[in-house]
């Protein structure tokens, strides 16, 4: 059974992500299971500190974008809105080149909260990062991802 209030492809989310950090930064959206969204980065110029590794602030950004997009895919948007409330990442170990792929599942979907856990792993499956998003659902229609949202 799916968590999910209403069907969306990943097509859909990524075409929502255009002109905005999401994009910058190469962030696709790759995969939507019944209990997981998954997404992946590159691990490149965009994404990097000038030593080397993958920049943790990327892997925040990574992080709070599957959460929030698990949140948006969660509420009835025609309803609800999600917003970040708060975010904490442990990084683990470095990654210096290839992807990282990201996923989000929930600890627990609430009335007016929610709480994604988001594993970051390298191209050999190893984690990277571990973080736990909580996200505010609000009542206001979700204009997420539209040209109202954008003014």
């Amino acid at each position: 059974m799916s968590i999910w209030h209403s069907h969306a492809t990943s097509a859909d989310l990524n075409a929502m992500a255009g002109g905005t950090l999401i994009e910058t930064l190469g962030i696709e959206v790759v995969e939507l299971r019944d209990d997981a969204l998954v997404a992946r980065m590159p691990v490149d110029h965009r994404t990097t500190q000038p030593s080397g590794p993958l920049h943790g602030g990327a892997s925040v950004a990574l992080a709070e974008t599957i959460a929030s997009w698990a949140g948006f895919l969660a509420v009835d948007r025609d309803k609800f809105h999600v917003v970040g409330q708060e975010i904490n990442a442990n990084h683990i170990r470095p990654v210096f080149s290839g992807w990282v792929t990201a996923t989000a599942t929930p600890a627990a979907i609430g009335r007016r909260s929610q709480v994604w856990e988001v594993r970051i792993v390298d191209d050999a499956g190893k984690l990277a990062c571990i973080s736990r998003c909580t996200l505010a659902v609000i009542e206001q229609r979700s204009t997420y991802g539209t040209a109202e949202a954008r003014g």
